[in-house]
């Protein structure tokens, strides 16, 4: 109650709400940014084309367990301490980026990295969601969840910029910076009253979760080289934007969630599901067949961010419907643990065959996962017809 009660005398715009919106907006400007633009150190470093997507591997990796576990860390600590210990922890990985000469010591910071950022991401949700009120809950939460797609519009647009400006090591020590003022401003939040209850123990995930935890895991393999690679394919090419896909991938996403709050989604929103990934999948074959090189990416880009945004949004709706209210944050972990590992996969193993053929067989091998996902999309969309769907406003947060 003490943390809502300023919410409810103000609305959605507290100071709280602000700076877990600006938080979370960083948290995934700076992931962003890093997953371009590491590949392009390391490769200045001596880093062959499929080894320079080992940090995204080595990263999602770290990030895909410890979802496993933040969740429950965070009901057990609170948020806010959380996210206190998570972003000073940040800092001191950021400003060790900067110093280091050696390739080898990426791939060892960035499970930590990792586990921060799935620490910063559950941590944030848990914490918004708790300072607004019911009746302000769902306007608020998606408001809040245009700050993740917005971080991941400006992140790599921002750090390919900032790169060749201000050099890499500048550029980390201004994100250890940013965080280090973060850290200090997450202190005047709210504290969370203590739980006294028992502890609940830890289970496995509800029936209802493996055919979406398939599906991401598929849709997460096809996503893990375009982080890492797409910039360097735009190099390649001589591209003036190297950014260009996965800053368009950013606007697909706020552009579908935007036309869809206006029209709405129906009564059962999950019965989208096979639609959006069928539009995820146009995407991501006309990244791989489209001749040309930046109306390629900006066309690919748009159709797959907004495609496979909304598989992510349909699916989060379809956890928080399903699942019994004492596992839901299990379901939750378990979608994040899919989709990150397989993002790890995928920029390991077709960042490895990128390097053996070309960027564009990286590409068609994500259309074939993707149409491998279909069956479990139509199943899920099947099944949710004796689900009674409304609205999940946590759905949208992960972009």
């Amino acid at each position: 109650m003490a943390e809502s009660a300023e919410a409810e005398q103000q609305g959605i715009f507290t100071r709280p709400f602000l700076i877990l919106w600006a938080f979370y907006f960083l948290v995934f400007a700076a992931g962003y940014q890093l997953f371009p633009v590491v590949p392009l150190h390391l490769r200045d470093l001596g880093a062959s084309l499929a080894e320079s997507g080992r940090f995204q591997t080595a990263f999602m990796l770290g990030s895909g367990i410890g979802s496993l576990f933040t969740g429950p860390l965070g009901d057990r600590l609170g948020p806010r301490r959380v996210l206190r210990l998570s972003s000073l922890l940040l800092v001191l990985i950021l400003a060790a980026y900067a110093l280091l000469r050696v390739r080898w010591g990426f791939y060892l910071l960035a499970p930590l990295h990792g586990v921060l950022w799935s620490a910063l991401r559950t941590a944030s949700v848990a914490k918004v969601g708790g300072i607004l009120t019911p009746e302000h809950r769902a306007q608020g939460m998606s408001l809040f969840g245009l700050s993740g797609p917005g971080g991941v519009a400006l992140g790599p647009l921002a750090g390919l910029w900032l790169l060749p400006h201000l050099g890499f090591a500048w550029m980390l020590a201004i994100l250890a910076l940013v965080f280090a003022v973060l850290h200090l401003l997450i202190g005047s939040l709210p504290r969370e009253a203590r739980e006294t209850g028992p502890r609940q123990p830890l289970t496995l995930p509800d029936r209802s979760v493996w055919a979406p935890v398939v599906l991401l895991f598929l849709l997460g393999l096809g996503f893990g080289p375009m982080p890492p690679y797409s910039a360097q394919e735009a190099k390649a090419l001589g591209m003036a934007w190297p950014s260009a896909f996965l800053t368009c991938f950013a606007l697909g996403m706020v552009g579908i969630r935007a036309l869809l709050s206006l029209t709405g989604m129906g009564r059962r929103p999950v019965a989208l599901l096979p639609l959006m990934l069928a539009v995820a999948t146009v995407g991501s074959a006309l990244l791989a067949f489209l001749p040309g090189g930046a109306a390629r990416h900006l066309t690919a880009g748009l159709v797959y961010g907004g495609g496979y945004g909304m598989v992510h949004t349909l699916l989060f709706m379809h956890i928080i419907d399903t699942c019994p209210a004492e596992r839901r944050g299990t379901g939750v972990g378990a979608l994040f643990f899919a989709f990150d590992v397989g993002t790890a996969l995928g920029a390991l193993g077709l960042g490895w065959g990128m390097e053996l053929t070309s960027f564009r067989w990286g590409w068609a091998a994500g259309v074939v996962l993707l149409a491998l996902a279909m069956p479990a999309a139509r199943r899920i969309a099947r099944e949710s017809r004796t689900v009674t769907t409304g609205t999940a406003p946590s759905a949208i947060l992960e972009p």
